[in-house]
């Protein structure tokens, strides 16, 4: 799990051009909008693109998105359980 959790943190980082960030700057229960590292709405738009590109995940809730964004440990879990590639 620790390995899908370093691979998202790099994606998330190379999906949203985070040019200031690396992996080890993001801890797992970081919050990933808000105070955490300050996403927004367009961000989480291109991290669904990725789940769907990259695990086989499609969401079509926009809330459920924002439950599995909470942070890069949630979103490790959700992929684990729900992932197709």
């Amino acid at each position: 799990m620790s390995e899908l959790k370093e691979e998202l943190k790099a994606k998330i980082i190379n999906q949203l051009n985070l040019e200031d960030v690396s992996v080890a700057d993001i801890a797992d229960d970081d919050a990933l909008f808000g105070d955490g590292l300050g996403l927004d709405s367009i961000d989480a738009l291109e991290l669904i693109v990725m789940l769907d590109k990259d695990y086989g995940i499609r969401l079509s809730d926009p809330k459920e998105g924002k439950k599995i964004f909470e942070s890069v440990q949630v979103m490790a879990d959700y992929i684990g359980e729900h992932r197709t590639k």
